[in-house]
């Protein structure tokens, strides 16, 4: 137990008699879950009664989803609850159907799933193509938040993505020269 006459507890003290103190009961919102009565989460929260995982403990009736989940090859059976958000779906999903042919241990397993999701994407814009809707693609990139928080990074990108983009250009304009100086030669 703390003593009472430590400065610590003298701080703590005077700042509990403090009349700078905010009366929470003046706040709007300020205590909503401090009726056990009323709060939902409490249930669940009340751990008296829990004794643990033990022997008797039984699993709870695992989620039947209508659609296709894949499991890792180390675990045996799936989690009770399991998203179903976003089915695989597509080339992505071909690609996230092979990654989890290979075990979590092995990069190939993520390397699959990285390029899977770059590829989500390019499907995600000509899906909304395919219905005429125009993608906002620089505010889904979240364009606007770069600009408020990160500048620094957002002129990084730039000047990285310009410079591939030029180099690009530059090889494709260096091939073309060099096939039209080989059929120059031929004719």
């Amino acid at each position: 137990m703390a003593d009472d006459t430590t400065p610590r507890a003298a701080v703590a003290l005077a700042k509990t008699r403090s009349p700078h103190l905010v009366d929470p009961a003046t706040i709007p919102g300020w205590g909503v879950d401090a009726d056990r009565d009323n709060d939902p989460t409490y249930p669940m929260r009340d751990q008296s009664r829990d004794v643990g995982l033990t022997r008797d403990w039984d699993r709870p009736a695992g989620q039947m989803p209508d659609v296709e989940i894949l499991q890792s090859i180390e675990h045996v059976r799936r989690p009770a609850v399991v998203g179903t958000s976003s089915p695989p779906s597509g080339v992505s999903g071909m690609m996230r159907r092979a990654a989890f042919r290979w075990s979590e241990s092995n990069w190939l397993h993520w390397l699959l799933l990285l390029g899977a999701d770059r590829v989500n994407v390019v499907e995600g814009v000509v899906e909304d193509l395919a219905q005429a809707r125009i993608p906002n693609i620089p505010a889904e990139t979240g364009i606007r938040a770069q600009i408020a928080f990160n500048k620094r990074g957002l002129a990084k990108k730039t000047v990285v993505t310009a410079g591939i983009a030029a180099l690009a250009v530059g090889l494709i304009a260096t091939r073309r020269g060099r096939g039209e100086g080989a059929s120059d030669n031929v004719a």
